[in-house]
């Protein structure tokens, strides 16, 4: 006895390779899930789309704000710094000194207003502010300044200002870095009669507070209203799902044979009128189905005693043909041939009658098995012996291909001998005076047996219709098998209680094929045979 073989508990991969296909198959299959994910997906669009809307014209509305309220300051604080410098006498100061009196009180207004300033030099002399000689707000980084605003002001010109990043060397109250907004102005100093740029620097932190405030109310509120979509959709898909649901269940159990089965109807929408009609429906089918079963088994019951009926009579007819049959010599030629033909009719008769039996056990469901272990190659070689007489007077020849080693299926003999025989006989009367081979096969699994002819063959769709009852693909061909048109159907029937498969395959000049194929043991399903159904040496077109 084999001993297990502990694999160890499922690794993480394993789990979530599982989870993954348990999630892909309730996708698959709850229109629940999708529609609620579909409605969610398109409300997150839509939120988005209006929270970034919101969000470009809420800040959009907070930086002009400040943009006109940094830009009315500057101009008033340079207005100022010109008031002073008209005022004051370029004879009286220095020009150093001059500058410190006219910046250090805006930087002390800055400091308590939140904004820093730079006074740059001298336009016109060249320099720039990384080269020195500034005067600005102690902690202030010169490189505050963008240097497009630096060569905007590098000659005379009006007041402009930009956006810039505000870069300090040490903390300096009410100017955080970060984004700001930096406001340029020139005034003359009235000792060198030189002008100079005041760069008025404001931070635009609070702004982007108030920015990311909004922001996050509109994720918070978004975020709720997701949720609450989602919520109202799935109540609703499960309002339209839930009778849906119903209905699936209903018809499973009516597939399943209980025909007694109905939906619930309550209110008169919409959902309600269609399980009314569901209901309606149900009970048409009920009736149908029971009408027809009652026929079917009235037609079963009908075959099954007419068969038993016409046993006497023929059995009566069968004992006067045998006489006149063996009495043949002592009539003219004419009677002898009529009884010859009696008797070949009653042969046809007989098989026809037992044809017949056989198809109404099946159809009452009293056919069973004698199950044993049955080797396939001899089956084949006492069926090509047997027919060998038949082959004979069709100038053909019935050839066995077997492995070379027993064969073995649990199956009833006689019932496979019965389909083999069907087969190779039916091979004969299409094969054209060409050889029919029986080819033997198995695997761990399963057995088959394929008989293949190299005759008229079968036409497209003919493949699946061959197996119906009485038909035949050339109405007009003569039998010479004394087949009764029920050997096939027979046969199939006795390879569905087998479990196995009864396939064919065709064409026209061709040949065909048949494949029987059983399972090694009759509770075993079957996945697959070992002889290919398209026989090997048949030309493929595409």
């Amino acid at each position: 006895m084999a001993t297990p073989v502990d694999e160890g508990p499922p690794r993480p991969l394993d789990r979530a390779t599982r989870a993954i296909a348990r999630a892909l198959t309730f996708w698959r299959r709850s229109v629940q899930a999708r529609v609620v994910a579909s409605t969610v997906l398109l409300s997150a669009v839509v939120v988005g789309i209006v929270g970034a809307f919101l969000m470009q014209q809420t800040r959009d509305g907070l930086v002009d704000n400040r943009v006109d309220q940094v830009i009315a300051e500057a101009e008033n604080e340079t207005n100022d710094a010109r008031e002073l410098l008209r005022a004051a006498r370029g004879i009286d100061v220095d020009e150093s000194g001059q500058q410190d009196d006219l910046v250090e009180p805006i930087i002390g207004r800055g400091a308590s207003r939140g904004f820093a300033v730079i006074l740059s030099p001298a336009v016109g002399d060249g320099a720039r502010l990384s080269d020195g000689g500034t005067k600005f707000t102690q902690g202030l980084d010169e490189s505050s300044v963008p240097e497009s605003l630096e060569l905007h002001f590098s000659e005379p010109a009006a007041t402009a200002w930009t956006f810039t990043t505000i870069a300090t060397n040490r903390p300096i109250a009410g100017l955080p870095e970060g984004p700001g907004i930096v406001v340029g102005s020139q005034v003359t100093l009235p000792a060198d009669n030189k002008t100079y740029t005041l760069y008025y620097i404001y931070s635009l932190d609070e702004e982007r507070q108030t920015l990311a405030l909004v922001g996050r109310a509109l994720v918070t509120a978004g975020s709720l209203l997701l949720l609450l979509v989602a919520g109202l959709a799935w109540i609703v898909a499960r309002q339209v799902v839930t009778p849906v649901r119903m209905a699936r269940r209903v018809a499973e159990r009516l597939a399943a044979g209980h025909l007694q089965e109905r939906l619930r109807v309550t209110g008169e929408d919409d959902l309600a009128r269609l399980a009314t009609s569901f209901n309606q429906m149900a009970s048409n089918l009920q009736k149908q189905i029971r009408q027809l079963e009652e026929l079917s088994r009235l037609q079963r019951r009908f075959v099954s005693d007419v068969s038993h009926e016409l046993r006497t009579p023929l059995t009566t007819v069968r004992m006067a043909g045998d006489v006149l049959h063996d009495a043949r010599s002592d009539f003219d030629p004419a009677t002898a041939r009529a009884a010859e033909l009696l008797q070949t009719e009653l042969d046809r008769f007989e098989v026809l009658l037992a044809d017949l039996l056989e198809i109404s056990r099946f159809d009452a469901g009293a056919a069973v098995l004698e199950a044993d272990d049955v080797n396939l190659v001899d089956v084949a070689r006492r069926v090509a012996d047997n027919t060998s007489a038949l082959a004979d007077q069709r100038d053909t020849r019935v050839i066995v291909d077997s492995p070379g080693h027993p064969c073995l299926a649990e199956a009833d003999v006689r019932r496979v001998e019965r389909i083999v025989r069907n087969l190779v006989t039916n091979a004969i009367d299409h094969a054209e005076s060409r050889d029919i081979h029986i080819l033997v096969g198995g695997d761990e699994h399963s057995a088959a047996i394929a008989v293949r002819d190299h005759g008229v063959g079968l036409g497209p769709g003919e493949s699946a219709m061959v197996f119906n009852r009485f038909w035949r693909a050339d109405p007009a061909r003569a039998r010479t098998s004394g087949g009764t048109g029920l050997g096939l159907s027979i046969s199939l029937e006795d390879t569905h209680l087998h479990g196995g498969w009864l396939q064919a395959w065709g064409r026209p000049g061709e040949g065909s094929q048949f494949r029987l194929t059983l399972p090694r043991r009759l509770s075993q399903p079957l996945r697959h045979s070992p002889i290919p159904l398209v026989p090997l040496d048949a030309k493929e077109t595409a």
